[in-house]
């Protein structure tokens, strides 16, 4: 037998394939995140099945236990909503079932990152998933410098008390669609610069928020010549050498020494 995948909607209970409802009513056990949400969507379309709560906190323990019973037993892993794996847990029984030998099924449907991509309007050529972004530390600076700098489209699940904190983070001029919501009642994607999604969410959001950037707008950084002939530029519009210097080694991010020596000895 394989473990089959199946992904749930996102938001609308009516983004459900035929087939995965087919797989969920032949399944013998049921692994999903929170009994208790399954069993709603279950309950929505009349389908009784045992349900075994697999998470984060017990994958490491249960993805043994499912990839053995799988070789004998329907076992169909669903998430919360959306593509199991995706941000979500999965990935341990998977392997787990790779590396015994056991069949992994994966049925297509609802994803969150697809369905924001589409709505963005931004290139989907090449795509980054980030998923959630690291709260603090140099692992988010690196990433945020990233996508200032790599021509890519990203996308990121945001929660909505950090939205305006990473908007802000983003460079002013980044294309992005801030998806909220998406399937559900209140849905909303705004697009624009992360300037204007900012100032549009100031006073906060709500839902659940996948936020698509489109990467690459961070100029590269001027060449140590460069450099000198902004300074040079800044001295002939009337300022001294040494604020000159200053000023243009702090917008190359070049030392104002190296700047200042190569301005006056030249």
């Amino acid at each position: 037998m394989p473990l089959v995948v199946v992904p749930t909607p996102i938001g609308n209970l009516e983004d459900i394939t035929l087939r995965a409802l087919r797989t969920l009513r032949e399944a013998d056990l049921i692994a999903c995140e929170d009994t208790r949400r399954t069993g709603r969507l279950l309950a929505h379309y009349e389908i009784k099945k045992p349900l075994l709560a697999y998470h984060e906190h017990n994958e490491d323990r249960l993805a043994p236990e499912l990839a053995e019973k799988a070789r004998a037993e329907k076992i169909t892993l669903v998430s919360d909503a959306g593509t199991p794996l995706v941000s979500d847990p999965g990935y341990r029984l998977v392997r787990t079932c790779i590396e015994a030998g056991v069949e992994v099924e994966v049925l297509p449907g609802p994803s969150a990152v697809i369905t924001a991509l589409v709505s963005s309007g931004l290139p989907v050529d090449t795509v980054v998933f980030l998923g959630f972004l690291p709260r603090k530390g140099r692992e988010r600076t690196v990433l945020l410098d990233r996508i200032g700098r790599e021509t890519s489209t990203f996308v990121i699940y945001e929660s909505p008390h950090r939205l305006t904190k990473t908007l802000t983070e983003l460079p002013a001029d980044a294309p992005v669609a801030v998806c909220r919501e998406l399937t559900k009642l209140h849905e909303e994607v705004f697009r624009g610069t992360a300037g204007e999604a900012a100032e549009h969410f100031k006073e906060g959001a709500r839902g659940e928020i996948v936020l698509v950037v489109r990467g690459g707008v961070v100029e590269e950084a001027p060449s140590f010549e460069e450099a000198v002939e902004r300074a040079r530029a800044y001295v002939a519009e009337g300022e001294s050498p040494s604020r000159a210097a200053a000023r243009a080694a702090k917008e190359s991010g070049r030392k104002r020494g190296e700047v200042y020596d190569q301005l006056v000895g030249s």
